[in-house]
């Protein structure tokens, strides 16, 4: 197998709302830093890949509006509709296959601008047992979420105390739209929304864009910019669509993703091998069904672990250094995408004030596309 590497990556801060600037704009300027970042020009780039959902965006074939403002002009294109990290995964199979080698992935939110993103969502639902239901999309969150506390046996203040953490941790983090003083028993005592679910355990939204460039290990040692990071194993699942026929309190998908990303890279201990975590938090209790999934922790074990203090921004085992979706803000597929660009800036030293402690060789990455889907993916990257 061929080595791939991340050489570049690009963004631009997350904010709640960017009335001033449209999306190609945010695209732009995120794929300015990243060839920068590279030291390479759109010209060095082969092919490009774009994560985006065209619901989302308000248009059909969104990927047509894509590629002037990252390069791509009269370059290969193709579109992920899934989450950036499925992007990375496509990028790695084409410079595996030969196809290419270097690519460019992008995404971006604008969710600021949907007006009605629970309809939008909703389409999602089966279209015959579930939307005419007409009910929030996310009353399926607190559904799972009941079902997990029940056969785990964990406890709401277990997730309360990852929405805290994770709202806290992302006041260090200059890339983070969400960041809040609180403490589990400001979580605990928020409005409920979906029971158990409440208020702030769900991620709000925020405005970013992401690039990330990858390349062989030949071009990656030609260049003389940052240094490079690279890709050692990938791997999604997708499980059933229907939630008449689910898993409820068991991540399958999140499982199978991992499982194939580690069993590529040759990891055979996850809590040994990986040094910082960035898990999927779009609800506080994913976070803790995540880790379980991915094996980090055994069932029941992730929450008691993050009420301690010892899985989180700064626990023992590393999570969501940045703040997560919960502290970051959701960004849509582009979620994915920030996870990396945190790992990445993370092994280079380069996080800033909430650079974890430590020699850290070695991150993993794992994104869902959020209800009602059952699509995740993970990465595992090393220095």
């Amino acid at each position: 197998m061929r080595k791939v590497a991340i050489v570049g990556i690009g963004y631009t801060v997350p904010r709640r709302t960017t009335p001033e600037l449209s999306y190609r704009e945010l695209d732009y300027e995120a794929a300015v830093r990243a060839y920068q970042d590279a030291g390479m020009k759109p010209a060095d780039v082969d092919s490009f890949v774009s994560c985006l959902e065209d619901l989302c965006e308000g248009t059909s074939i969104a990927d047509e509006y894509t590629p002037d403002q990252v390069g791509a002009m009269l370059k290969p294109m193709c579109t992920v509709g899934g989450d950036g990290i499925h992007g990375i995964a496509d990028a790695f199979m084409r410079i595996q296959a030969g196809i290419s080698d270097t690519v460019l992935v992008s995404s971006h939110s604008k969710a600021s601008n949907m007006k009605t993103p629970n309809d939008l969502l909703n389409y999602a639902l089966d279209p015959i047992l579930n939307r005419p239901l007409g009910l929030n999309p996310h009353y399926v969150a607190g559904l799972e979420m009941s079902a997990f506390l029940a056969e785990t046996k964990t406890k709401e203040e277990h997730c309360a105390a990852v929405a805290a953490s994770n709202r806290t941790a992302a006041l260090r983090n200059d890339l983070a739209a969400h960041g809040a003083t609180l403490s589990t028993d400001d979580v605990m005592r928020s409005a409920p929304a979906f029971s158990p679910l409440k208020e702030l355990e769900i991620s709000g939204s925020s405005d970013a864009a992401f690039c990330v460039i990858l390349t062989t290990e030949q071009r990656a040692k030609r260049r003389k910019s940052s240094p490079p990071v690279w890709v050692r194993g990938v791997g999604w699942s997708n499980d059933t669509p229907t939630l008449e026929s689910r898993p409820w309190a068991y991540a399958r998908y999140a499982a199978d993703a991992a499982a194939r990303a580690l069993k590529m890279a040759g990891i055979k201990s996850v809590r040994k091998q990986v040094d910082l975590f960035e898990i999927d938090d779009t609800y506080a209790y994913k976070q803790l069904q995540h880790l379980e999934a991915a094996g980090v922790f055994k069932a029941g074990e992730a929450g008691r672990a993050a009420a301690k203090g010892k899985a989180g921004p700064e626990g023992d085992v590393i999570v969501n250094r940045s703040g997560g979706a919960l502290g970051a803000g959701h960004m849509q597929d582009a979620t994915g995408l920030f996870r990396v660009i945190e790992i990445v800036r993370q092994l280079r030293g380069e996080a800033g004030r909430h650079q974890a402690p430590g020699k850290l060789k070695t991150g993993f990455a794992l994104s869902w596309r959020g209800v009602p889907t059952t699509s995740g993916a993970a990465v595992v990257v090393s220095k």
